[in-house]
């Protein structure tokens, strides 16, 4: 049981990513893994919800020591194989009526995904594969896609959680919006304190021949050795940049005595 520890965990499908050769296509799930109170075997819970918005739930476990075991619902198979092949995949083998029905591999990617690879045979006998791609997310919408390997059925447990799991979804992800938006307020603020903070440093280690008023538009300029200086007199009254290297910007002093660049139609009314 060490070598399931990587898939216990709730997996969100990524539809966009899967492919469906049999079965009902799902739009959203979740396949979660874990271990029984006993630890000696597994429990794969599965919901869904298809195109259709019909939503599905089932769960049954496995004992994961290559041993023939009976399958817990009789309509779908009457016994299963379960075998860790190594850390990062497990193999479920469904059989009814001593006939192999589905073969059903559990793999953890490279990226940390999960893929489900379903391989059985459809109503007329032909051969079909599903693979379905999974990723780690925790507090979202449990459905998932297992079409093929258990009850197919829309359930009335399956459709309260569809809905109540709807409205905590949109709950949840309308609060993570705002904490979102906030997070993105804040971080402007502060790259602006940031702006405001380098631009103050560089006036405070210029020249200043007058004691700077709050509320009052300066110019800043370069001077020909690379030091900086502040004036009363802007780019325009001198024709230019004056004696200087050049214009870099007119500013202006806030309460907090912190500085902040303004606008020519500020600077110059």
């Amino acid at each position: 049981m060490v070598q399931a520890y990587n898939f216990l965990a709730s997996w969100q499908l990524f539809p966009e990513k899967s492919s469906f050769q049999f079965g009902l296509v799902p739009k959203s799930g979740n396949y979660k893994i874990e271990s029984s109170q006993n630890g000696h075997s597994l429990l794969i819970s599965i919901n869904w919800v298809s195109i259709e918005n019909e939503a599905f739930y089932s769960q049954y476990e496995v004992v994961p020591d290559n041993e023939l075991r009976p399958f817990n619902d009789q309509g779908i198979a009457d016994s299963i194989i379960a075998n860790i092949i190594n850390a990062s995949t497990i193999r479920c083998l469904f059989i009814k009526s001593d006939k192999e029905i589905l073969t059903v591999t559990h793999e953890i990617l490279s990226n940390g995904y999960l893929r489900i690879t379903q391989e059985g045979f459809n109503k007329e006998n032909l051969p079909f594969s599903n693979i379905e791609i999974y990723h780690k997310q925790m507090s979202v919408l449990p459905y998932a896609s297992s079409v093929g390997s258990v009850a197919i059925r829309p359930t009335k447990e399956g459709v309260i959680k569809h809905k109540a799991l709807s409205a905590m979804e949109d709950q949840t992800n309308m609060q993570l919006n705002q904490i979102r938006q906030q997070i993105e307020l804040l971080a402007k603020q502060a790259q602006e304190i940031r702006k405001r903070k380098e631009l103050s440093l560089m006036i405070y280690e210029a020249k200043l021949s007058f004691k700077p008023q709050i509320g009052q538009v300066y110019h800043l300029y370069e001077k020909k050795d690379h030091t900086h200086i502040l004036s009363l007199v802007a780019p325009q009254e001198w024709g230019g940049a004056g004696p200087y290297k050049q214009f870099l910007s007119s500013v202006q002093l806030l309460a907090d005595h912190t500085w902040i660049e303004v606008g020519t139609e500020a600077a110059f009314q």
